[in-house]
């Protein structure tokens, strides 16, 4: 999707995200940090700091463990994610793309995986309306690799459409 018209869409829906994440950010601010940084790899592999609501507490326990009842419900709706529009309007992320995973794994990329980062990474993509986390990361790669392949304007917003349609699921 071209990048204008991806900002104005952004922008356009700006006073609605823009509410929800003050209103999660009230709740969040009584219990601990509100937001969740950390260094994901970006366009071309350059790393950027994703933007995301904190939902687990610190402690040494397992993640499961960790995770606070409210962490649970932003989870399953993606409301967590709602702070990475701050990151489509920097300009490290986009609406729809290969997810951004982990920095540790570009050490485990076979060169032709490293092709995941020619675009910029999204909020949403392929892999998250064919499975999310119920995939490997094998398949995720896979399905950002075809993403990467058809990429095209009508297929960013077929993609934008299905995940509407996978949130109401969850």
């Amino acid at each position: 999707m071209p990048r204008a018209l991806e900002l104005c869409l952004v922008l356009m829906t700006l006073p609605l995200w823009g509410a929800a994440i003050l209103l999660i950010a009230l709740v969040l601010a009584f219990d601990r940090p509100i937001f969740f940084r950390q260094a994901r790899p970006g366009l071309y592999g350059r790393p950027f700091t994703l933007i995301k609501f904190r939902t687990m507490r610190p402690g040494p326990e397992a993640d499961a463990e960790r995770l606070t009842r409210l962490g649970r419900f932003l989870r399953a709706t993606s409301l967590d994610e709602l702070p990475e529009l701050l990151n489509v309007l920097r300009g490290e992320m986009a609406l729809v793309g290969p997810r951004p995973l982990l920095m540790a794994y570009l050490a485990e990329y076979t060169p032709a995986e490293h092709h995941r980062h020619d675009v910029r990474p999204g909020i949403t993509g392929w892999a998250q309306v064919h499975g999310r986390n119920a995939i490997t990361r094998a398949d995720k790669v896979r399905y950002d690799l075809d993403y990467i392949a058809r990429r095209s304007t009508a297929f960013d917003f077929y993609i934008l459409f299905l995940t509407i349609f996978h949130l109401r699921g969850n």
